[in-house]
């Protein structure tokens, strides 16, 4: 593809979450009618609202954030370094607010891009709603008012991926499969993290299942570019 982006001004992210509540019946008689219109649609006549609310993760006004794995590119002796880091744990206002620190320090430069798979239809505006519930006021790069399209500093490998075929969706489990990258899904996937969390209570276990997510995104960009994949001696934790 050639992007004319530099790999050292892309913030590379993933997030897991989780139903705010891990149960149906600790939900208000408000909150309970409210995610039952919501999800209405997709429910159609197969499930009630209680025996869908596992999936209410994916919706930021039902569900929380509990990881932010981010990954970024620096030169070590010549040689690409992707260095990661993660904000998690049970209170989300203070994983938020970490997480807008690193965007306001590290990552305010014009030329700077966030990269997710599926991105922005997922990551991004779900980060952005969860500030807005908490009143953490959005960083630079999560606030599109009154940017044009190509004003947005946002990269999705799936957009790029679909190269304009809007009905088209790619997996990053089979993208990372077809293009010989090594599976982030090895322990885990997303419709297990609310079980992990909630039943496990194993948050440790979805912080590596994030990362491992936030490297492939990085590789699948470099794969798109046609350059050589990171060996594990390349991704250092800090």
């Amino acid at each position: 593809m050639n992007l004319s982006i530099k790999l050292q001004d892309i913030l590379f992210l993933d997030i897991e979450t989780v139903p705010q509540k891990e149960n149906w019946k600790e939900l208000s008689k408000e909150t309970q009618a409210l995610f039952e219109k919501k999800t209405q649609y997709q429910r159609k006549e197969e499930f009630t609202a209680e025996a869908f609310y596992d999936r209410a993760g994916i919706w930021a006004e039902f569900g929380k954030i509990i990881c932010i794995s981010v990954g970024y590119f620096v030169e070590v002796e010549k040689k690409k370094q992707l260095r990661l880091t993660s904000f998690f744990g049970d209170n989300e206002h203070t994983l938020l607010t970490n997480f807008k620190a690193l965007l306001d320090k590290h990552f305010v430069k014009k030329s700077n891009v966030l990269c997710a798979h599926n991105g922005k239809e997922f990551d991004f505006p779900f980060i952005a709603r969860r500030m807005i519930v908490h009143q953490i006021a959005l960083p630079n790069k999560l606030n599109l008012f009154g940017k044009k399209p190509w004003e947005v500093p946002h990269l999705d490998t799936l957009e790029l991926w679909k190269f304009g075929d809007y009905k088209h969706y790619t997996s990053l489990k089979l993208l990372t499969s077809i293009l010989g990258i090594p599976s982030p899904k090895d322990d885990i996937d997303g419709s297990e993290v609310a079980k992990v969390y909630y039943e496990e209570k194993n948050l440790q276990r979805i912080v590596d299942y994030c990362e491992k997510d936030t490297v492939a995104v990085a590789q699948v960009l470099l794969r798109f570019n046609n350059q050589a994949l990171l060996k594990e001696s390349d991704i250092v934790s800090v």
